[in-house]
């Protein structure tokens, strides 16, 4: 049976186009459900409130980095959405007086524009958010050295350093189109007119150039730029599936504003069930030894009609 049309974007993959057996399963979910998705490989986290959210997404940073020696090299990989963790990593590292002499730190994606990453000055600029909301904020002496702070603006050289360097853990949010960095579904067209690529030969993909989805751009026009739409960049250099899974461990964290409802539930079950399907990237993560998707309680919401 043909796969549907896409409602969004009818000349790309997406979550509208998966089974509607799937689709219903994921909206019957409440909270409770979620956290009995939890299996070997893939745990589900529950915080009643959003301080404890984020104090423990930065505690993530904190404890990565303390593994760090000189013969033992470790890096964490970190998004932009969420950022509330990043003024708190700084303040922990701070408080504690933890020297990253050592450590390492990966940002997940940057903007493109005019086939090349946007400079610093750039508004939307992700290594300018992560510089000036956490290392930027870091003791002169503490803070890692420069050239371990690293962002995908050569990707030969940002891919070649997870091999150089051991990446504890890679953080991520999750977009509307169920992405993590700008790993988002691919367009419609070609080969894959009638299917989505096999998981498979989308975990090939490495650090690269791409392009984004249209809810992708809607959304960050929402949550970064107060709904200016044409601000932001139709390219991306991302993070891929190969750098990702040489990651020990995948942390998602789940505020309630970046996602909604429906889509928080639909991309932990299929990766609670095992249902890769490369029109739902997140999905991809179903065949990760070490998955962790954490939620604020209050803004798991419910699905549900209602009209205002």
């Amino acid at each position: 049976m043909a796969r549907p049309i896409s409602k969004v974007a009818p000349a790309w993959w997406d979550y509208t186009t998966l089974e509607p057996d799937v689709l219903a399963d994921a909206a019957r979910l409440n909270a409770d459900d979620l956290v009995g998705l939890s299996r070997e490989g893939f745990e589900v986290v529950l915080y009643d409130t959003l301080e404890e959210l984020y104090c423990a997404e930065a505690l993530e940073y904190v404890q990565a980095w303390q593994q760090a020696t000189p013969d033992n090299p470790v890096g964490i990989c970190g998004p932009i959405g969420p950022t509330e963790q990043l003024p708190l990593v700084a303040q922990i590292v701070n408080s504690l007086e933890l020297d990253l002499g050592n450590a390492h730190f990966w940002g997940m994606d940057e903007w493109i524009e005019d086939d090349k990453p946007v400079p610093n000055d750039h508004p939307l600029s992700f290594a300018k958010a992560d510089m000036e909301l956490c290392f930027n904020r870091i003791r002169p002496g503490l803070c890692m050295p420069r050239e371990n702070i690293h962002f995908p603006t050569d990707l030969q050289a940002y891919s070649k350093s997870y091999d150089d360097v051991r990446c504890v853990l890679m953080q991520g949010g999750q977009g509307e189109v169920k992405h993590w960095a700008f790993n988002d579904p691919p367009r419609r067209e070609g080969a894959y007119l009638d299917q989505p690529p096999a998981p498979e030969e989308y975990r090939k993909l490495a650090t690269r150039i791409t392009d984004l989805h249209p809810m992708t751009i809607i959304q960050n026009a929402r949550t970064s730029g107060g709904g200016y739409v044409s601000q932001v960049p139709i390219c991306a250099a991302t993070v891929g599936p190969v750098e990702t899974w040489k990651a020990d461990c995948v942390s998602i964290w789940h505020p309630g504003h970046h996602d909604n409802p429906f889509g928080m539930r639909l991309s932990a079950l299929m990766i609670s069930k095992k249902l890769a399907d490369t029109a739902v990237p997140m999905s991809l993560l179903a065949d990760h030894p070490h998955v962790r998707f954490n939620y604020y309680r209050g803004g798991i919401g419910t699905v549900e009609v209602e009209i205002h």
